[in-house]
């Protein structure tokens, strides 16, 4: 007992927090994923218009870790803001997510520098968004 109150006077516990949104807060928006995938194509784009190594290999980093984020901002949509009523209604949803979020991974834009398949992404990113915008008229 005394070693565990030594160890916590000397290395406090850090409490650390990512979600959005562990708390109803009824603040989604499929803009967050579509402005990271922007960023992807632009990473893309400014590698292709390169010569410098050390640029393109932030640029990679960057493309990739923005990729990422395109994921989780989706998959904050899919699992927290659409409910069984919504993929009743659409049933392409469920769908339109698995192709997005792979099209975010490793095997699309996480993995490749074809701002092509960056288009194909947004593309995905903006069929998720008319049916958002149509559940918030309901």
């Amino acid at each position: 007992m005394l070693d565990r109150l030594f160890r916590n006077r000397l290395f406090p516990a850090r409490l650390t927090a990512y979600a959005h949104c562990d708390l109803p807060c009824g603040v989604y928006d499929p803009a967050q994923a579509r402005i990271e995938a922007e960023s992807v194509k632009a990473c893309m784009e400014k590698y292709h218009a390169s010569d410098d190594q050390e640029f393109r290999a932030r640029a990679i980093s960057i493309k990739e870790e923005r990729s990422h984020l395109v994921k989780e901002h989706l998959w904050v949509l899919w699992t927290d803001y659409f409910k069984p009523p919504h993929f009743e209604k659409y049933p392409q949803l469920n769908e339109l997510f698995n192709q997005a979020t792979k099209l975010a991974g490793a095997g699309g834009t996480k993995g490749s520098l074809d701002p092509a398949v960056a288009d194909e992404l947004l593309g995905k990113i903006d069929d998720i968004a008319g049916i958002f915008w149509e559940t918030k008229k309901a």
